[in-house]
């Protein structure tokens, strides 16, 4: 999987005044499957800014919904009379998160240009370094899932699960199991993807993100976008995370299954 090092740098809410002191992690165990709407007291809704020159898309509060008990995050594509950029949707926990066990079930649509994430973050607009722990499903591909981390700015194991169906034909749901000796990858219940012993891992508490964003530069990796006449959605059936030391706090959890 090719990956740039400064490419999430700025994932988190730029814009935001930077940190001088870390803030203790929230240790709360929560299962959101937004049946209530979008919690606000939880989530940061990414809007009114692009990460860089590589993402051709805005963050868009209109690019985020929530209708049915489903969170959808949209890619809007430009209008033709190039009055505004492309718009596209992210949502981030307000609260820094350790470790534990992170869950989603999430469904794609099918396009080249776009990822669609779940992945924890912090870096130096928190005024951290940057840490990172990824799932990125790239809708030039939805067959797959790709992991992936940063420690200290600097990419580390990486690797790949086959999804059948692909994501674009069904819900999947994705995990991994943040611990202080590792870090495990699930696919609908099932590990795919570990570190190594000894490997560099994430040390830092991290903000949790859902993210859906496209690129004009960066085609190598996620591909060339088509002409499209309307928007894309990125679906969240239910997100959740479970503190280490804590199990099956709600049905279907992989931690159910920890002997």
């Amino acid at each position: 999987m090719r990956h740039l090092p400064a490419l999430l740098v700025a994932l988190a809410a730029l814009g935001q005044p930077l940190r001088a002191e870390t803030p203790r992690p929230d240790t709360a165990a929560f299962f959101e499957d937004f049946t209530e709407g979008l919690d606000r007291g939880r989530w940061y809704v990414s809007d009114g800014w692009t990460n860089g020159d590589w993402q051709d898309c805005h963050w868009s509060a209109g690019a985020v919904r929530v209708q049915d008990g489903t969170l959808t995050l949209f890619h809007i594509p430009a209008p033709e009379d190039g009055d505004r950029p492309a718009q596209c949707g992210e949502v981030q926990t307000r609260a820094r998160l350790h470790h534990g066990t992170f869950e989603a079930r999430i469904r794609t649509p099918r396009a080249p240009g776009l990822n669609a994430s779940v992945f924890t973050y912090i870096g130096p607009v928190h005024g951290a370094p940057h840490d990172e722990i990824d799932i990125e499903i790239l809708t030039r591909d939805p067959g797959a899932m790709t992991v992936n981390t940063y420690v200290a700015g600097k990419p580390h194991n990486g690797g790949a699960a086959p999804a059948t169906p692909p994501f674009d034909e069904t819900f999947h749901t994705v995990a991994f199991r943040w611990e202080p000796e590792g870090i495990t990858w699930f696919l609908d219940g099932q590990e795919v993807h570990r570190t190594a012993p000894g490997s560099p891992l994430p040390e830092h508490p991290q903000k949790l993100y859902l993210s859906f964003w496209s690129t004009a530069t960066l085609t190598d990796w996620l591909g060339k976008q088509g002409p499209r006449e309307g928007p894309l959605g990125y679906e969240i059936d239910w997100v959740a995370y479970t503190p280490l030391g804590e199990a099956c706090l709600f049905p279907g959890s992989v931690t159910c299954a920890d002997p």
